[in-house]
């Protein structure tokens, strides 16, 4: 615009001329232009100086992260710039389809540099008036501070700007934290248009995304720098108010002008061909004499090294095995290979020789649902015809107890608890079924239990086979085998936490009741009551009060007794059907495995003498299946010196691939750890005898703990402690031959 007339300038300006007479300006410094330009005309065209700064030096976008943030500053302030919308149409555009990166044409930087020059002039910005309330909006990110200074104008009263500003952190700035850069950018703001700010008319009003700087002025401790910091702001009357950073747009994009966009495509710290470089550059030799012999063929992609297959093992085998690499799964050993390398069936190859890794096998934990889908045992074809069994134990002694024989029909879900005084040996277990059960309901067609000493026993096996009873045990470390006791047993335990929270020494007293309870309960899977379904009615504990009816026939009795059965029976198939979909839905089909295959097994349940569990191998073997026992339990070929049961549920193998290595009768991997955990270990008390039997030497033993009906004759390879053989052949020079 035209200069203004001398009429127009204010007294102000013209006491200024009279002080300041041509004279005394020639003793002035040398003019510069705008170094002495005065804002006095609201509306006039402003010099493009320190107000607009951070808007004429605002880069353009480098990607659309950036636009976006340009887009929302701009479209703050759309009402104050006539047909905004047709300006930034071709920015817009750039942003349809929701791009991950930004294309820049011409169209769009012109509709950007025209946008920057209407935030640069009237009647964009607002000359600050020093008769209104001023509003400062602040901001801090990791590399910037921004802030715009507004004012309300017009009418309705809408929020101009009046200037901006932008300023890059320095290094040591950069290491403050969130709290202290925010109030920096509030000291910068101030510091910026002090001129405008301190002894304002109205209080100035401070927006920031930082809540906890409106207690600035009631915080009671403040470090040196906040000390200095907030004397300076005693000289501003300052209203501070949070706003979210997701709504503090002008403030956080003008802070972020600095800040280098961050990538989103993940990138590697080092290059994959500086990775491997070092590590193959032994082989390289190698390869190249052998692409002689056999020459790389045409489909070979250029800029790639083809391996001759002579070599393949043994690139795989330094690529995934170098401690630089850390044993990758097949995916990563590919990309790590074809960075470099190349040879038709390499995937094929690689996935391969990463499942035939012994080292990968023993480590990893296998990231699969389990396998072995669920086998139900039979249903029984009556009440008390298959048992489990099963103890608890640990518990405080009460009336001279210490632990419950739990005995649960399979059938019924009838149960019986027994109170000892202490684990008993394997003939007063069976004793006590005698006394308890067998006395009541007859002989049982089998009996299933867990691996406990009494359940191992000769004598419990020897008793039972006199008896006609079938023994099953649980399979080594999978407590599902007995299942429904198992959950009995927690039921139990329910139960007397309940009634014995005030003294748990009484739990003998509420044990016939806590049976009772378990019996009168209705079982989902029957439908009935244990007590209905055995007894064909439910025993009340209270008098009856109607008549009594007529007794029926015996016939009847047995006729109603079936009905029931059979019912129970339906019933039960039902239950073992939903529950078998359920189970299943958790586990995966077991791998078809077959005797002579070798397989890892898994340490989840085995003490390993290792110093540290958790760098413990996953898997130990392999070992070769002897026999396939049921459906999903198998017998494992293990070393002698492995004290445990060989027989394992299939969830605690997985298949063993062997390796080109372990073909050509190399070393298959180091030596498996021993195990602590030795359940079939027992303490001999005394050697009381030896004899020979079929060419070997064995030893009758008195075991610790146990009556004499349990002494039993051993080999002598089962004594671990060869003193006790030394002291016994000293005090017995001769055996005794028998």
């Amino acid at each position: 615009p035209e200069p203004a007339s001398t009429q127009e300038i204010p007294a102000d300006y013209r006491a200024f001329q009279d002080v300041f007479s041509e004279q005394a300006a020639t003793k002035l410094p040398p003019h510069r232009p705008w170094d002495c330009a005065i804002d006095l005309l609201p509306g006039a065209q402003l010099p493009k100086g320190k107000k607009v700064d951070a808007i004429l030096k605002w880069p353009p976008p480098r990607s659309v992260k950036e636009l976006q943030r340009f887009l929302g500053f701009s479209n703050f302030y759309r009402r104050f710039i006539q047909g905004y919308s047709s300006i930034d149409a071709p920015l817009t555009s750039l942003l349809r389809g929701k791009p991950k990166h930004l294309t820049w044409n011409p169209a769009a930087h012109e509709a950007f540099q025209h946008l920057k020059h209407l935030f640069s002039t009237a009647p964009f910005l607002h000359h600050p008036d020093p008769e209104l309330p001023f509003t400062v909006e602040v901001d801090a990110s990791t590399a910037g501070v921004g802030a715009v200074l507004s004012q309300a104008a017009g009418d309705p009263a809408l929020l101009h700007p009046c200037a901006f500003y932008s300023h890059k952190l320095s290094p040591a700035e950069q290491n403050y934290d969130v709290g202290n850069r925010e109030l920096l950018a509030i000291k910068l703001a101030l510091e910026e248009w002090r001129h405008w700010l301190e002894g304002a008319r109205h209080p100035v009003t401070i927006i920031t995304d930082h809540k906890n700087l409106q207690y600035l002025r009631d915080a009671k401790r403040l470090n040196p720098r906040q000390a200095r910091w907030a004397l300076f702001f005693s000289r501003f009357h300052l209203k501070i108010t949070y706003r979210p950073g997701s709504k503090n747009i002008l403030a956080d994009a003008l802070s972020r002008l600095s800040s280098p966009e961050p990538s989103t495509d993940p990138e590697p710290i080092i290059p994959s061909h500086l990775f491997i470089s070092p590590i193959i550059w032994n082989i390289d030799r190698d390869i190249q004499q052998a692409t002689l012999q056999e020459p790389a063929p045409p489909d070979c992609p250029e800029g790639k090294i083809y391996v001759p297959s002579s070599l393949r093992n043994r690139l795989l085998g330094t690529v995934h095995q170098s401690p630089g690499s850390g044993h990758p799964g097949s995916k990563r050993t590919l990309l790590l290979l074809q960075s470099r390398y190349w040879w038709s069936s390499m995937r094929r190859d690689t996935i391969r020789y990463v499942q035939s890794c012994s080292v990968c096998a023993r480590s990893n934990s296998l990231r699969m649902s389990p396998a072995g889908l669920l086998v139900p045992l039979p249903i029984p074809e009556r009440p008390w015809s298959h048992l489990g069994v099963d103890f608890i134990t640990d518990l405080p002694r009460s009336e001279g107890n210490t632990c419950v024989l739990v005995v649960v029909d399979r059938f019924s879900k009838m149960c019986k608890l027994i109170p000892l005084s202490g684990l008993p040996t394997a003939m007063e277990a069976a004793e006590h079924l005698f006394n308890h059960v067998f006395r009541q309901f007859g002989l049982p067609e089998e009996i299933v239990s867990d691996r406990g000493p009494q359940f191992i026993s000769h004598v419990w096996k020897a008793f039972f086979k006199l008896l006609g009873v079938s023994v099953n045990l649980s399979s080594g470390y999978h407590p599902q085998t007995n299942g429904q006791t198992e959950r009995k047993i927690q039921e139990l335990r329910r139960y007397l936490r309940a009634y014995c929270q005030e003294d748990q020494h009484s739990w003998s007293r509420f044990l016939p009741w806590a049976e009772y309870a378990q019996n009168s309960l209705r079982q989902d899977s029957t439908g009935l009551t244990p007590f209905q379904c055995v007894l064909g009615y439910q025993p009340p504990l209270f008098p009856w009060t109607e008549e009594p009816s007529n007794v029926p026939a015996v016939d009847y009795w047995f006729r109603e007794s079936e009905r029931v059965w059979d019912s129970a029976h339906h019933r039960l198939q039902r239950a073992i059907r939903r529950d078998k979909h359920f189970a299943d839905a958790r586990r995966r089909t077991a791998p078809l495995y077959q005797p002579g295959d070798s397989v890892w097994l898994s340490t989840r349940d085995l003490r390993l003498r290792l110093p540290c569990r958790k760098l413990s191998p996953r898997y130990i073997g392999p070992f070769k299946i002897l026999r396939q026992i049921k459906n999903v339990t198998f017998q494992l070929q293990l070393p002698p010196r492995y004290r445990i049961h060989p027989t394992f549920h299939v969830s605690l193998l997985k298949p063993h691939f062997p390796s080109a290595t372990e073909t050509l009768g190399a070393e298959a991997g180091a030596p498996p750890p021993e195990i602590l955990d030795q359940p079939s270990i027992y303490t001999v008390n005394q050697i009381l005898d030896s004899r020979r039997r079929g060419g070997r030497l064995e030893y009758l033993i008195d075991w610790e703990g146990y009556g004499p009906e349990e002494r039993s004759w051993v080999p002598r390879d089962d004594v671990l402690d060869p003193g006790l053989l030394t002291d016994f052949h000293h005090n017995h020079p001769a055996p005794s031959g028998r």
